[in-house]
Formats: structure tokens, C-alpha cells, sequence
């Protein structure tokens, strides 16, 4: 099974679409900003068939950037690149960009995998994607000493941590976190904002001869995008962004940002124990299991999800349907298993082979497979039930889904210093109890998970002079073409709220929802017709446009 990567109501907005925009003022600091990326070489890109035998079919090159670039012409750093050639080079539009979520994911580790894009737009476009600075094989960010001191470090990190012993070992963590990105990516660290990886993506857009940026991304990619956009925006050709991150609660509102992600996330996962209970225990392994566990004892009542961007509870009615009653006995027992868990690991299986999982694990493992209604989901069922089962369940069953659901650890060193350059200058160690306090109040099961993935934040070293290249907004986009965005109705980690409200930042955007979509990846026809028409002929969706997916979870 491989690993998943933190790689987000019938709902379809149309903003005001502005045009004729490639007039508009820039600000004296995004003029600053631009000024400085116009002023680097252009990057000098000489393709080569990959030398790696699991990049076989794609192009391989350099691209020498600046550092820093308020030293325009000093010290660079090399971005690798990589390129799918169109494969219909007669109608052959141009260029088309995309990048990998996170932050921390790697566009080469993607276009490992396969295809990086396909249909018409792999016959229309050199699709380009890149490892942005701080990942992979561009100055990838450093905290260890070695390969040894990162496993360990990672798999004895604790997030989130489940008493007070343990929220004092994640304050010693993500200060020795600190300390070790400090000491071996130091001068990387000041030059890792999201407003570097978008001037990297202009010098590219030079480096190939376009005028003007096509551009495909989705999650943390969707914000670069964003950024871009703020920045160039008359030179965007096409903006097409999917699971948006709210560019202006990412950068300006800690505590709203993780809050509503918690919420998004808690939703999903009603969703998911309502659909496994219609599903039955022959597609949902967790439908099969017992109201009594001899681990967790009776279930409790369970208590009312959190909705998505607020920072309540969802209101119920007091009629209780048969489904609805057997979707609260499987989080009743869910609960209880957490419960259990916060008290101490739990053991699956007996003798050698035995596994001890903590609450940190199986909270994480729930996030993550969230993301993947097709895979994730039935991974997560299996997890529950054998953790019901305690000693006599199977541990290589639970080993591969903890696996699945773990992030690699040199992800989560760059998605730690690429975030904190973006985000660390609302942290700080003194309020860090107090945001703790109030985000796990708010919401009770996630938002303590998603909060300790900033906890390096508060003790981050930042450069004496901040980060002076940030971008806090505005984000409307100037350019003639409207951006397309599309979300899943039910996303976990980028919910609908969130695309919502990115719409309104953006302005020049028009927004479609897959209605009953589940998961952080769009797909399906009408998610790929919308993206096909828009990035190769220009043409957007009619105001009010929905889209409806192809499958539900548990479809046989």
C-alpha cells in the first residue's frame, strides 16, 4: 500500500468576472517583489532523457535561481525539473505547469508514479512540473545529522500528544527541530516563503519562451498558484487551482486556519462512518464490528461533529433514522477507541509479532486516509476493527495501514520550514498552551493534530529581518482570463468553506463543486471535461455550474 501524502450542500459560486485587467497597479512591495524576479537570469534549461530508469519518457534539467532574490545576481540554488512531452506536437498549444501539494511534496517522486497528466492535455502541452527549493532534489531543506537521526526523530514524534508528558515532549521536539534545521539548512531557511517558489515558477515560465503562465495545481499547489497570481497577474494565460487553501486565512489567521481545518476534517469523518454503516460489513470492514468491546467496553453516546468553518458542533434533530442510528453506534465506538487510546497504546496481536499503537498514530491515520475515499477509507475501517480486536487482532494488518498513512520523513522536514517561513510570524511559545487550549475546545478531535504541525513555528529561527519577501494580500487576480476552482463538497483538509472563501480573495475566479464529492482529489468526467476546456480552449464553466462525481465511497 503506498503512503499518503499531506501531498482540501450543492455549492457553485461565480464571482464578478473581471477583464481587461492587465492594467492593474501593483502595490509598492508586490512591485519590489516582481522587480527582484525580473531582475534574475533567465535559467538556461538543457533537457536530457532522465537518467533515472523510473523517470523512463520524461525530460530532465537544471534551473539555476537565486537564493535570495534581493541579491538578484548572487549565490543560486538548482531546481530540478522535469518534463512530459506533448505527445501530439502538431497541436501542440505550449507550456503547461503544475506542482505538488504540501508543501513538501516532490514533482519528480510524482512523475515517478507515472503520467503526470493525461487525455488532452498530455497531447496538448509539455506538462512541467518541479522539486520547489527546500524538497527533494532543489536544496532540499536539512535537520539531521543523517538518514538514522531523521527516522528516529520522526517516528518518535507525537502529534498529537495525548496528556501533559507528552505536549512537554513535543515542546522539546520541535525546539530540537528548530535547533537541527538551524544548524544544517540555516542559510536556506530565510528563502523558503511560498513568494520564492512563485518567482522560481516565473523564471521557469522564461526558461521554456512563454509569454504568459499556464498553470494546474492543487492543495498546498492551489496557494501557489494563488501567489502567483497576486504577483503576475497579467501574465497568466490560465490559472486552474483544485482543494483550495484560503490564501488570506492561510497567511493572516493561525487559529482560523487550523480551526477550519479540524472542522473539515471532522466532517468527513462523519461522513465516513455514515456511508461505512450503509455500506455493511462486506464493503466496510468497521460496519461488522461489535457495540461492545472487551478493550473499550460499552460505547459511549457519541457527541455531535463539528461543521465545517464554524466552531461549534453540528445542530441534530431529534428523529433518529435507522441510518443515522447505525452511523452514531460506529463513532460511538470510534469515540471509544480513542478514548481508550488517550489513556494509553493499545496492543494488536499476541507474541512477537504484537504492535503497540499510540493515540497519536491512529489520530493522524484517521486524517490522512480521509483523503482517499477509494483506497483510504476501507484502510481506515480495517485499522478500527482490528484495533477493536486488540490481542486478537492482526498486526501486519494495522502495520501496513499506519505505514500507509505515515508522511515520509524528509516531507515533513520541508513541509515544517517551508510553512513556518510562510506562517511563523503569528506563533509564539508563550501563547502556545493558551492556542492549545482553545483550538482543542473548538474542535476537540483534529484540531490538535493539526495544530502541533506548527508547533516548530513558535521557536522557528527566522532571519533577523523576518521574511521581508511575504505576501499577505491582497490576492485579487489581474489577469484577463478568470482563474477556474474546484473542491470537493466534502474534502478533509481543504474543505468547501475554504474554496469558498478563496473565490472571494481572488475575485477575477469562478468556482464549481463536485456536490457529493468526497475526498482531497477531484476527479471523475465532469472535473476533467471543466479542466480539459478551460486550460486548452479558455472556456469556463456557465455561472452556477456543478459537478456530480462519477463513484461514492465503498462503491463496489
Amino acid at each position: 500500500m503506498r503512503r499518503w501524502k499531506f501531498v482540501l450542500i450543492v455549492l457553485a459560486l461565480a464571482a464578478p468576472v473581471l477583464t481587461g485587467c492587465t492594467g492593474t497597479q501593483r502595490a509598492p512591495e508586490v512591485f519590489e517583489l516582481v522587480q527582484q524576479a525580473d531582475a534574475a537570469p533567465t535559467p538556461r534549461l538543457e533537457w536530457q532523457p532522465c537518467a533515472d530508469a523510473d523517470l523512463r519518457g520524461f525530460d530532465c534539467a537544471s534551473a539555476a535561481v537565486p537564493l535570495n532574490y534581493a541579491e538578484p545576481a548572487g549565490k543560486t540554488i538548482e531546481l530540478a525539473v522535469v518534463r512530459q512531452p506533448a505527445t501530439d506536437a502538431e497541436q501542440r498549444i505550449g507550456t503547461l505547469f503544475t506542482a505538488v501539494g504540501g508543501p513538501g511534496g516532490s514533482g519528480l517522486d510524482w512523475a515517478r508514479q507515472g503520467e503526470l497528466l493525461s487525455g488532452e492535455l498530455s497531447e496538448r502541452f509539455d506538462v512541467v512540473t518541479f522539486d520547489q527549493r527546500g524538497i527533494g532534489g532543489s536544496a532540499p531543506v536539512r535537520c539531521f545529522a543523517d538518514d538514522e537521526q531523521q527516522r528516529r526523530f520522526w517516528d518518535a514524534a507525537l502529534v498529537p500528544p495525548a496528556n501533559a508528558d507528552e505536549e512537554r515532549a513535543a515542546e522539546q521536539a520541535a525546539r530540537a527541530l528548530a535547533q537541527g534545521c538551524a544548524q544544517h539548512s540555516g542559510e536556506l531557511l530565510g528563502h523558503l516563503t511560498t513568494v520564492d517558489a512563485a518567482r522560481d515558477l516565473d523564471l521557469l515560465r522564461r526558461a521554456v519562451g512563454e509569454e504568459q503562465l499556464t498553470y494546474t495545481g492543487g492543495s498546498y499547489a492551489s496557494y501557489l498558484g494563488q501567489v502567483y497570481g497576486a504577483l503576475f497577474g497579467e501574465r497568466v494565460r490560465a490559472l486552474q487551482l483544485t482543494s483550495l487553501i484560503d490564501p488570506k486565512t492561510y497567511t493572516g489567521d493561525a487559529r482560523a486556519e487550523v480551526v477550519g481545518t479540524a472542522a473539515g476534517t471532522a466532517e468527513v469523518r462523519a461522513e465516513f462512518l455514515r456511508l461505512c454503516a450503509v455500506a455493511g460489513k462486506a464493503k466496510c470492514a468497521f460496519a461488522g464490528g461489535s457495540e461492545r468491546s472487551d478493550l473499550t467496553g460499552p460505547a459511549a453516546p457519541p457527541e455531535r461533529p463539528e461543521k465545517a468553518g464554524s466552531a461549534g458542533p453540528v445542530d441534530q434533530t431529534t428523529t433518529t433514522q435507522p441510518a443515522d442510528a447505525a452511523a452514531d453506534r460506529l463513532r460511538a465506538r470510534d469515540d471509544a477507541l480513542l478514548e481508550r487510546l488517550r489513556q494509553g497504546p493499545i496492543t494488536v496481536g499476541a507474541g512477537e509479532q504484537a504492535l503497540s499503537v499510540r493515540y497519536s498514530q491512529v489520530v493522524q491515520t484517521h486524517a490522512t486516509m480521509l483523503y482517499d475515499p477509494e483506497r483510504g477509507w476501507p484502510a481506515l475501517a480495517d485499522l478500527l476493527i482490528e484495533l477493536e480486536r486488540g490481542p486478537a487482532g492482526d498486526p501486519a494488518k494495522v502495520r501496513q495501514v499506519l505505514a500507509a498513512g505515515a508522511p515520509d520523513y524528509d516531507f515533513l522536514d520541508s513541509f515544517t520550514a517551508i510553512t513556518c517561513a510562510d506562517q511563523s510570524a503569528g506563533w509564539r511559545p508563550a501563547d502556545w498552551q493558551a492556542l492549545s487550549h482553545d483550538v482543542a475546545a473548538a474542535a476537540p478531535l483534529f484540531g490538535p493534530f493539526w495544530l502541533a504541525l506548527h508547533q516548530p513555528c513558535t521557536v522557528w529561527p527566522a532571519p533577523e529581518d523576518g521574511y521581508p519577501q511575504r505576501h499577505t494580500g491582497p490576492w485579487t487576480l489581474g489577469s484577463d482570463k478568470p482563474a477556474l476552482l474546484l473542491n470537493n463538497r466534502f474534502d478533509p483538509v481543504t474543505p468547501a468553506t475554504f474554496a469558498k472563501d478563496a473565490q472571494q480573495e481572488l475575485v477575477n475566479a469562478r468556482l464549481v463543486v463536485v456536490a457529493d464529492g468526497y475526498g482531497h482529489n477531484p476527479g471523475g468526467y465532469c472535473v476533467r471535461h471543466l479542466r480539459e476546456r478551460y486550460l486548452v480552449d479558455l472556456q469556463l464553466p456557465a455561472p452556477g455550474a456543478t459537478c456530480t462525481a462519477d463513484r461514492q465511497p465503498f462503491a463496489s
